[in-house]
């Protein structure tokens, strides 16, 4: 069985969290990962105090109490302030962030008794946080879903792990055992899944929005915004198309395109229109091919690894 010193520092039997996604990572997804033996994480979102204190009631209550799992505040959030306070005010357990410098917060994090773990895109984000009394660093390459960096995850976690004592959790483009056992060689201690629990039996995203996933291949995802300063990887759509056409039109404003992009996250997650809908995924869409438990998800993805890692020296004569 793996385990790494991940597995102590937050209480789970298997060094994997589940990624914080918007409109998709709600206390039922996180309670089923927790349950499973890794960390669940809640997505704060953009959403208010009070859903984000219904859903932390929501995965205590589903856990029976007795598994930790985490929160995600988005800090570009209108809402940040008071989320942030609200998952100090619970007691968390871990809260991991993400969309900026959490700075401002990690001390009232800190002493709510929360273990603190940013997301981090770059080296000198990581080199700067690592200061602040974090208890790891999330470090998550651009062949992930969602809002992404310019590394890739195998560039980043490396440089990531040679200016930080503190643990890393490796993020962006793993989906199975594979996945985990690079990540491991290139000095992770945990990692952390989007994409693949998006298959979870337990996740409530729409309908259209698994078949979509399920239905992926190497080639289904690109990234729009990057002509906003924050580029996103989602699913080849036609609003997706249309939005990228978009970008290279100067007569379209800035504000014009935000504007373009406002609440289509939740069009595709909630409604599941496959025309209007942002369907945010990472790479390895192509790899997630069936639905399971999230309990599932995490024995077979662990099984894997631990195979892959103990034959690894077959290639070392």
């Amino acid at each position: 069985m793996i385990k790494t010193p991940v597995c102590d520092l937050v209480g789970i039997e298997y060094p994997i969290f589940q990624g914080g996604m918007a409109w998709i990572s709600d206390g039922t997804l996180a309670a089923a990962v927790s349950n499973g033996g890794g960390l669940g994480i809640i997505s704060a979102m953009n959403a208010d105090a009070e859903y984000l204190r219904g859903e932390i009631n929501k995965a205590r209550e589903l856990t029976g109490g007795k598994k930790p799992f985490g929160v995600n505040i988005m800090l570009a959030s209108p809402f940040a302030d008071e989320v942030a306070q609200v998952a100090a005010d619970e007691k968390v357990p871990v809260i991991t962030t993400g969309a900026g410098n959490p700075s401002k917060y990690i001390e009232m994090w800190l002493k709510s008794g929360a273990k603190v773990m940013p997301l981090v895109a770059s080296v000198a984000m990581a080199k700067l946080l690592s200061r602040t009394g974090v208890s790891a660093i999330i470090a998550e390459g651009g062949e992930s879903g969602g809002h992404v960096g310019e590394l890739t995850t195998m560039v980043l976690i490396p440089q990531v792990c040679d200016v930080t004592d503190l643990p890393v959790i490796a993020a962006g483009g793993i989906a199975d055992g594979r996945g985990v056992a690079a990540a491991f060689m290139l000095g992770a201690q945990g990692v952390q899944l989007g994409t693949r629990f998006l298959a979870a039996e337990e996740c409530s995203v729409h309908r259209n929005y698994k078949d979509k996933i399920l239905k992926a291949t190497d080639i289904s995802t690109t990234t729009t915004g990057k002509r906003l300063g924050h580029p996103v990887r989602s699913l080849k759509t036609p609003f997706i198309r249309a939005y990228a056409k978009a970008e290279y039109d100067s007569s379209i404003s800035n504000e014009e395109l935000e504007a373009m992009g406002a609440g289509s996250l939740r069009l595709a997650a909630v409604e599941g229109d496959a025309e209007k809908g942002t369907f945010l995924a990472g790479q390895i869409a192509g790899m997630v091919n069936k639905e399971q438990s999230a309990a599932e998800m995490i024995k077979e993805i662990f099984t894997e690894a631990e195979v892959i890692l103990r034959g690894a020296n077959q290639w070392v004569k």
